[in-house]
């Protein structure tokens, strides 16, 4: 009887076993087949609307259409690029491409598109170019009718190819005509970099597609030499780019064979750990690192690891939260796709992606995790950090609000027109330090908004046209119509009295468009930096050195224990 119960168990066990790899093999080949018969439905669907669809099929947009479909049901960083969109994946991954080197805009009364803002140094500025030329003709082609993005495809071109553009200059009764050599434009890296009061240095950062570490580090030198006693880097806006570059800059803070970032996916070779490979260029340099809710991905790398290490201080808005990587993939007949393959970890353990894409609401949209859902992490002494979320600055700061008239202004281009016709006025003004709107200015700028019949809505208005209807529904209009038509009375338009409200932000937004006229992107952001309440707070936890290093310290327990009461 032993005999047999150890033969039936091991027929059991050997059963068993058999099943279990039936089963496997099963779940593989189930899954091969739902991928070929789903391939072999939609190859048969396509051909039978060609075939039978009343109207002619316009292939290619059918197909794109439902390509981006499919990925967008993904994430918004999976994207389809087909052959004739190549140079467009290439200027993202390069920070380059063939053009005359400006942004273009777009008038949505006149529908026309013009030059917004020329890049310093590039053929647009070089051949005389100026915002506000309003774009008519290129080479042989009336822009007529044309969308801002085909006037876009009609500019660019390979590097050392020339083009014809006609324009209408404001303020000039004739068309003007610029003969243009492309060229391959590379945008700025690092727009704006300089010394402040009380050798701290500061350096911004636009990008980290591109090869920004080089100039990084030739400009961060330069200012050791200078003798800074500090830094600030700013990746406010800085929707990131490579992760090699980002680590490169870190690594000239932080020790050599430091963990800046560990990828992981389904597939081996999305898994790996990205190391500091040199010794740093100042290991001990005191650093604040100024975010915005728009500083993502490779930013976010940078901010995040000096974080976790307690190697700098973090100064702004709490990040965008994309902690997904991305990896270019060939396709057949030139075609690429651009496919998330791994999320990433900074040195704490964090991921801070805020978005789950793989659980969507029954009406398909995404929100952002709660907070009561992420999770506590460490930082190398011991500060608490949480994931799912974007990076949480050591040092929030509490934005002011944009007055609801200055959207309005923007909007109608109205900041934009009158820096066009102030520069006609102004063919030299102070250097971009010193250069302010005066009162006399800012009244001129009255007049102009005045001249052209600016209309706006206001909230308080839409606010109470609401309540009265409410008031009407509830029984309360008659006793209460006396209030609600003297509140109406006191608050009628009046042009006047709304801009001179808000006069501290439309002369900001004033002095940085003037000033992107005469100085270009650097301009703007020297213009910006003078009321910018941010890199205030950096500059005053860096000249506190305690301050300072008490932030990169774990609270004793006492304090934390006072900071859980308070909540």
């Amino acid at each position: 009887m032993k005999k047999i119960s150890k033969l039936t168990a091991l027929c059991v066990g050997l059963l068993t076993i058999g099943i279990v790899v039936c089963v496997g093999f099963t779940k593989a080949d189930d899954h091969k087949f739902a991928i070929a018969k789903n391939l072999d439905i939609f190859s048969s669907l396509i051909k039978e609307l060609d075939m039978f669809y009343v109207d002619t099929l316009d292939v290619n947009k059918t197909m794109g259409n439902g390509i981006d479909a499919m990925l967008y049901e993904l994430d918004p960083y999976t994207v389809y690029y087909p052959e004739e969109d190549q140079g467009e994946l290439e200027q993202m991954l390069s920070n380059s491409y063939g053009g005359i080197g400006s942004i273009v805009g777009w008038n949505p009364k006149t529908k026309r598109s013009y030059i917004s803002e020329p890049y310093e140094g590039m053929p647009a500025a070089t051949s005389g170019l100026k915002a506000g030329d309003v774009l008519l003709q290129i080479d042989d082609q009336d822009l007529t009718g044309k969308t801002n993005e085909q006037v876009s495809q009609l500019l660019r071109g390979q590097a050392g190819t020339q083009l014809k553009v006609k324009v209408q200059r404001p303020g000039v009764a004739e068309p003007l005509t610029f003969d243009i050599v492309r060229k391959k434009i590379e945008l700025p890296l690092i727009p704006y970099h300089t010394v402040l009061d009380g050798g701290i240095g500061y350096i911004n950062i636009s990008t980290f597609s591109g090869k920004p570490s080089k100039e990084f580090k030739q400009i961060l030198l330069k200012m050791k030499q200078q003798g800074i006693n500090s830094l600030i880097i700013d990746v406010r806006d800085n929707g990131g780019g490579l992760i090699d570059e980002a680590i490169e800059i870190a690594n000239f803070f932080v020790p050599r064979g430091q963990t800046i970032v560990t990828t992981r996916g389904k597939v081996e070779q999305t898994r790996k750990d990205y190391k500091t490979m040199r010794e740093p260029i100042d290991a001990d340099i005191p650093l604040a690192i100024l975010v915005s809710g728009s500083t993502a991905s490779a930013s976010e790398i940078l901010a995040g690891s000096l974080q976790d290490l307690d190697r700098a201080v973090v100064v702004g808005a709490r990040t965008y939260g994309k902690g997904l990587v991305q990896v270019s993939r060939p396709l057949p007949y030139g075609g690429a796709v651009k496919i998330t393959t791994s999320k990433y970890y900074i040195p704490s353990g964090r991921c801070v992606q805020a978005i789950d894409y793989q659980h969507r609401n029954s009406d398909g949209s995404v929100e952002r995790i709660p907070d009561s859902l992420t999770t506590v992490f460490h930082t190398r002494v011991g500060r608490e950090v949480r994931d799912g979320g974007g990076i949480t600055p050591d040092i929030v700061v509490k934005k002011e609000k944009l007055p609801n008239l200055l959207y309005y202004l923007v909007s109608e281009n109205l900041i934009f027109d009158y820096a066009t016709t102030y520069c006609t006025k102004h063919p030299q003004v102070a250097r971009s330090e010193d250069f302010a709107i005066s009162d006399a200015d800012f009244n001129d700028f009255k007049s102009f908004v005045k001249s052209k019949d600016f209309k706006y809505d206001q909230q308080t208005e839409k606010m109470l046209a609401g309540l009265k209807e409410l008031a009407k529904f509830e029984g309360y209009w008659e006793t209460a119509q006396p209030e609600f038509e003297a509140l109406e009375k006191k608050l009628n338009h009046d042009v006047d009295r709304d801009l001179e409200f808000s006069k501290k932000d439309i002369k900001m937004m004033l002095e940085v468009e003037i000033q992107k006229r005469y100085y270009y992107q650097k301009g703007g952001i020297v213009a910006q930096l003078k009321d910018d309440k941010d890199l205030d707070e950096a500059v005053r936890i860096l000249k506190n050195p305690a301050e300072y290093r008490k932030i990169l310290q774990v609270a004793p327990k006492s304090e934390r224990n006072i900071k859980k009461t308070k909540k």
